[in-house]
This record gives C-alpha cells, sequence and structure tokens, in this order.
C-alpha cells in the first residue's frame, strides 16, 4: 500500500495520476489514429520495423511522426527542466499547464474534424507526441523512483526480481486502469470524450500543484531526494 512519502511531498500522488494519463491518450492513439503510439517510444520504434518489412495495418510514417513529436517534446521538457531546477513543484506545474494546453487542442480537434483522415490524424499524432515527450522529459528530472509515468517494463521486471515496490505495483495499475477506460471510451464512446477525460485529469493535477509550487517545502528540492 502506498504510504506518503515526505522526500516527494504531493509528486507521487500526482505522477500516478499522470500515468492514467498515459494509459487514456496511449488508448486512443493506438486504436484510432493508426495503430501508433505517442508515449511508448519502443512500441514506435517495434512498429516501424514491421511496416518496412512489410506488416498490415502499421504506417512507418505515423510511427515516425509519432517519435518526431516525441523527441520535440522531450527537447521542449528538458529546456523547461533547465529553467526550473531548484523546485520540483513547480517544474511539474509548469509542464503539466503545457499539457494541458496540447491535450485541450487535441480534444477540441478531435470533435471538430475527427481523426480518420489524414490532416488531423497526423496533427492530433504530433500534438499529443509532444504532450507525451515533455511529461516524459520532465517527470525524469524530477527523479522519483519507481515512476516514470510510461515505461513498465523495468518497472514490472524489478517488481519481479526484487519481489518488492509499491510504487512499482501502483504504476503498472494505473497504467492499466487508464489503458482500459480510454480503450472502452474509444470504442464505445468517442475519441473526444477519451481525451476530455485525459484533459479533466491534467487539469485536476495543475490545480492541485499550485499551492505547493507557491512555496519551498523540503521535497521541492531535488537534493532531497
Amino acid at each position: 500500500m502506498l504510504t506518503p512519502d515526505p522526500r516527494h511531498g504531493p509528486l507521487v500522488p500526482m505522477l500516478l495520476a499522470l500515468t492514467v494519463v498515459t494509459g487514456l491518450v496511449d488508448a486512443v492513439s493506438y486504436l484510432a489514429l493508426g495503430h501508433v503510439f505517442v508515449a511508448n517510444m519502443t512500441g514506435n520504434v517495434v512498429f516501424l520495423a514491421f511496416a518496412l518489412a512489410g506488416a498490415a495495418n502499421l504506417s512507418a510514417t505515423a510511427s515516425l511522426a509519432a517519435l518526431a513529436a516525441f523527441l520535440l517534446g522531450a527537447l521542449a521538457g528538458g529546456r523547461l527542466a533547465e529553467r526550473l531546477p531548484d523546485h520540483r513543484g513547480r517544474l511539474l506545474r509548469a509542464a503539466v499547464v503545457v499539457q494541458t494546453v496540447l491535450v485541450a487542442v487535441s480534444t477540441v480537434l478531435a470533435a471538430a474534424a475527427g481523426h480518420t483522415a489524414d490532416p488531423a490524424r497526423y496533427t492530433l499524432i504530433g500534438l499529443l507526441g509532444v504532450a507525451m515527450g515533455g511529461q516524459n522529459a520532465v517527470v525524469r528530472s524530477l527523479k522519483v523512483p519507481d515512476l516514470t509515468t510510461t515505461v513498465l517494463t523495468m518497472t514490472i521486471t524489478a517488481l519481479a526480481a526484487d519481489r518488492t515496490g509499491p510504487r512499482r505495483l501502483a504504476s503498472a495499475v494505473w497504467m492499466f486502469a487508464g489503458a482500459l477506460v480510454g480503450a472502452v471510451l474509444v470504442l464505445h464512446v468517442n475519441v473526444p470524450t477519451a481525451l476530455a477525460l485525459a484533459l479533466a485529469l491534467l487539469v485536476t493535477v495543475a490545480a492541485l500543484l499550485h499551492r505547493p509550487s507557491r512555496t519551498t517545502p523540503p521535497w521541492s528540492h531535488p537534493d532531497g531526494v
């Protein structure tokens, strides 16, 4: 069971919420945008190889677009971390605000223009890829152990090998929950609704981080890890 951690303050529950967002967004991208991930780059590299080999229902162009957008977002997230190196709460809130804007634009676009035509589809891949790349870069800078919000391979490996780690288990569970809910919404409701749920979670995280980002508690500094 997860217990409060004074070394990381509210960062742990906030990152778990972002893990749910990852599951939601990747459900949208894989199921509705042409079998491509916007958060899981391991999958995209593999899909790119499969597409180049001639596998059906996979697009090398879509995989490359997602990779490029993710890299751009990661570059921006890294620059943001360089600008706010001394306060982890302020850094995460700034990153989530930017991510919220990108997902909000994606939600409006999906509702207004759909997601099947190539202009809208590739725009959605680009916006969501940038959002998730930025999230990954910032989460990496926060240095909260066992919470990457996207990559679960090493998390699950460590969970099995070490036979410990409530954060590792929580990360896998919340990723699964986000992907499950996202898939249900995409398959049985619509894409804008799935994106709107991700947007609501991001707005909530940004709001909850507002007060902590205005003070400087011990957990806010990276050296306190």
